[in-house]
């Protein structure tokens, strides 16, 4: 037994064990291992989000995009289809061939509330998609007016 004491037979003293009693060394490893493995998912952002300036040279598209519509009426459309909500994750598998790793196109109507865009992102992340993308119109740069400090 670990970090016990031995007594000989022959004599009433108590000799000391000089073993090492890891099990207290343990416990505290598995509760650190406990911590960081609780604390590293806290740690990552929720949504992982591709969103370049309006003014940034696009990035070149894959060969067949898979785009997700969100239009004005808070319909949903995987490619050209209206998509029903409850059958949404199970649509994008089929159309993403299983690949949790593609890049999804979401885009999304000027009028929709920013909170209805969040609830389809959800639906794409609780079906394993984590690479997303925001669509939107490329924006020329507009020059800046130079000011002159004096008022006109």
């Amino acid at each position: 037994m670990a970090g016990g004491i031995r007594q000989s037979p022959d004599e009433d003293d108590l000799q000391e064990n000089h073993e090492i009693n890891v099990t207290p060394f343990i416990d505290v490893m598995l509760v650190l291992l406990i911590i960081f493995m609780v604390a590293a998912p806290l740690a990552t952002v929720d949504v992982n989000v591709d969103l370049p300036a309006s003014t940034a040279t696009p990035s070149p598209r894959p060969q067949e995009p898979l785009y997700v519509t969100l239009k004005d009426d808070l319909s949903l459309a995987i490619g050209q289809d209206t998509v029903a909500r409850p059958s949404f994750q199970q649509e994008l598998d089929l159309r993403a061939k299983g690949d949790k790793q593609s890049r999804i196109f979401l885009r999304a109507d000027r009028g929709v509330d920013y909170g209805e865009l969040m609830e389809v992102m959800n639906l794409m992340r609780g079906a394993g998609y984590l690479k997303i993308a925001l669509v939107g119109l490329e924006a020329v740069p507009t020059a800046a007016a130079p000011t002159t400090g004096q008022p006109q």
